[in-house]
């Protein structure tokens, strides 16, 4: 059985909160991520 490790989301790196209370992915994200997923993301290096 292969052993899966989960790339767990770190507050203040990969996502914060906005005034409305809303999850914003950070550039650093997207970056990991590597592509775009055209959903107009407010921090899109892409």
């Amino acid at each position: 059985m292969k052993n899966k490790t989960k790339n767990k989301l770190k507050e203040g790196l990969d996502y914060y909160f906005d005034a409305n209370g809303l999850m914003v992915f950070t550039r650093e994200y997207h970056l990991k991520r590597g592509y775009c997923c055209k959903n107009n993301c407010r921090n899109c290096p892409y």
